[in-house]
C-alpha cells in the first residue's frame, strides 16, 4: 500500500503497522500531528473489508483528532489506531495486551483510548503493558456520555441557528444506537424531540422505541427520512455523492467520525442549503473526557470545555457565512490556524 501518495495522507508524522501472530493482532497506529502535545485517540476494532480500507480510516480519523483537539483548546495532538478484527468474535485479552505493547514502543507519542469495538475492559488489558492509555477502570471511565452530551448541545445550537426554535417537537433521525447514539436519544427525548431511529441491530432499535416512544425506520433510509435533523452516529462516509441529494433534513449533526466521504461533500451539502455541523467538533466530548489524565484537566474544567462546544460551533457557522465557505472548511481553517501557530519555525 502506498503511504506518502495515499489520498488520505495529510503530512502524518508517523504511521506504524504492528502484528502479533500468536494473539491475532493486526493493527495500524497513525500519529497525525503532535504540535500541541502527544497524540491521543481511540482504538477502533473493526472487521474491515480490506487492509486499504483500514489504512484510509485510520489516516482520516487521526487527522480529525488533531483538528478536534485544536478546536477544543486541548494541549494534545491527533492520533488514532485500528485493529483489524471482529470485536464480537475475535477480540481477546491477549490481543489487547499485544496492542498495549505496540503503544508502549512509541514512548508516549500516542495515548490510546476507546473507540468503536473497544471498551473499558480492553483498556484495562492494554494498561497492563503501557501507561499511555486513558479510559481505564477507576479512571475517567466510558467517554460515551461525554460524547453524547457534546452532540446534544451542538444539535440544539444548530437547531436554534437554522430553525430559530428549541428542540421540543423537532424531528431528529438518529442512525447508530451504540453507546453514544443511545445516550443521545435519551437526552433528545428528554428535550421533547420526536425521534426516528435506526440501527443494523434490531434489538437496539426495539430498546430505544420502548424507552422513548421513538419510531423505527430502516437503516438504509435514515438519511432520507422526513426529519428536521439527521444525526449520523454510526460509521463514517455516509454523506456522499449518492446520499446527499436524498437528504430531506435541514441540518446534519451527529456523532459519527468522518461523515463526509470526500472533502467536496461539505460543499454539496451547503449547495443544497443543508447546515452541516462538522463532526470532529460536534463529537469532541469524548476526547475532552479521556484527555483529563494526560492534560491534568480537572473535571470542572473539562465540563466547561464540553459546554463550550456550541459556542465554537456557532463561531464556525459565522465564519462560514462571512467567508462564503462551507462549515467544514471553516472548521478546518480554525483548527489549522492553531496548529500552525504551535509548530516550530522553519529553522527548527
Amino acid at each position: 500500500m502506498d503511504i506518502f501518495t495515499h489520498p488520505d495522507f495529510d503530512g502524518h508524522e508517523q504511521v506504524v503497522f504492528s502484528q502479533n501472530g500468536r494473539h491475532g493482532l493486526k493493527s495500524i497506529i497513525a500519529i497525525h500531528d503532535t504540535a500541541l502535545g502527544p497524540a491521543l485517540g481511540g482504538c477502533r476494532i473493526w472487521k474491515y473489508r480490506t487492509e486499504a480500507d483500514a489504512l484510509s480510516d485510520v489516516l482520516r480519523l487521526s487527522r480529525g483528532m488533531s483538528y478536534k483537539a485544536a478546536l477544543t483548546g486541548l494541549a494534545l495532538g491527533g492520533g488514532k489506531s485500528v485493529i483489524l478484527a471482529d470485536s464480537r468474535t475475535e477480540k481477546t485479552p491477549g490481543m489487547m495486551r499485544a496492542m498495549g505493547r505496540a503503544v508502549e514502543r512509541l514512548g508516549g507519542r500516542y495515548i490510546i483510548a476507546e473507540d468503536v469495538g473497544a471498551e473499558v475492559a480492553d483498556m484495562d488489558e492494554i494498561a497492563r503493558e503501557t501507561r499511555h492509555v486513558s479510559g481505564v477502570s477507576g479512571g475517567v471511565g466510558d467517554p460515551s456520555p461525554w460524547t453524547a452530551r457534546g452532540v446534544f448541545l451542538a444539535l440544539r445550537a444548530a437547531v436554534r441557528h437554522r430553525l430559530g426554535r428549541d428542540l421540543d417537537g423537532v424531528r431528529v433521525a438518529v442512525t447508530g444506537l451504540g453507546h453514544v447514539g443511545s445516550n443521545l436519544c435519551r437526552m433528545l427525548a428528554g428535550a421533547g424531540v420526536r425521534l426516528l431511529v435506526s440501527d443494523i441491530r434490531e434489538d437496539a432499535v426495539a430498546g430505544i422505541v420502548e424507552a422513548h416512544g421513538a419510531t423505527a425506520i430502516a437503516a438504509e433510509e435514515a438519511h432520507s427520512a422526513a426529519a428536521d435533523v439527521f444525526a449520523p452516529c454510526a460509521l463514517g462516509a455516509g454523506l456522499n455523492r449518492t446520499t446527499i441529494p436524498q437528504i430531506k433534513a435541514a441540518i446534519v449533526c451527529g456523532a459519527a467520525n468522518n461523515q463526509l466521504a470526500v472533502a467536496g461533500d461539505d460543499a454539496r451539502l451547503a449547495a443544497r442549503g443543508i447546515l452541516y455541523a462538522p463532526d470532529y467538533l460536534v463529537n469532541a466530548g469524548g476526547l475532552i473526557s479521556v484527555a483529563r489524565p494526560s492534560t491534568g484537566l480537572s473535571e470542572a474544567d473539562a465540563r466547561a470545555k464540553l459546554e463550550h462546544i456550541p459556542e465554537t460551533l456557532l463561531h464556525v457557522f459565522e465564519l462560514a457565512e462571512r467567508s462564503g465557505i462551507a462549515p467544514g472548511a471553516a472548521a478546518d481553517r480554525l483548527a489549522m490556524t492553531r496548529l500552525n501557530a504551535a509548530r516550530p519555525g522553519p529553522d527548527a
